[in-house]
């Protein structure tokens, strides 16, 4: 499918900002006026990016992953979680289904005012919600290691 010239260039100057922060752009996939890919940092961090020609917004997309048999889990610490994604100006989206349960994280920037500033920035914010994320779930999962773990 033919990209139209819009799109080539939203591409092309969301590439060139993640390489000078040090991410690299991977599984490119441009399908129906949508393009997505794998963002990879020199770190080891991993997310996604959509660029959409219907949207003004680069999105940035990050997704834990639960069993269902954590669904209880996931209900006691859903307000927190909620929190903590509000407090780093992101969004999200939870989809429950037999074989798992989705959280995913959500950031966006307008195309406007994209920067390599604003991008640092709110890569920052995004991280730093995944972080928190990750830091409330480790906890809880600390709680429950037991004799098995030495913590007796």
């Amino acid at each position: 499918m033919k990209k139209p010239k819009l799109m080539k260039e939203r591409i092309r100057r969301v590439g060139v900002l993640f390489k000078e922060l040090g991410y690299e752009l991977q599984d490119n996939e441009y399908f129906d006026d949508t393009f997505t890919a794998g963002l990879l940092a020199d770190d080891g961090f991993q997310a996604g990016i959509f660029i959409d020609k219907e949207s003004k917004f680069l999105e940035l997309a990050f997704t834990f992953s639960f069993s269902p048999s954590l669904s209880e889990f996931i209900k006691e610490r859903i307000e927190e979680m909620l929190h903590i994604a509000y407090e780093f100006g992101c969004y999200i989206s939870i989809q429950n289904s037999s074989r798992e349960i989705s959280f995913s994280l959500f950031s966006k920037i307008y195309y406007v005012g994209l920067n390599y500033l604003t991008l640092r920035e709110t890569l920052r914010d995004f991280r730093g919600a995944i972080d928190a994320l990750q830091e409330l779930l480790e906890i809880q999962k600390e709680f429950g290691k037991g004799a098995s773990h030495g913590d007796t």
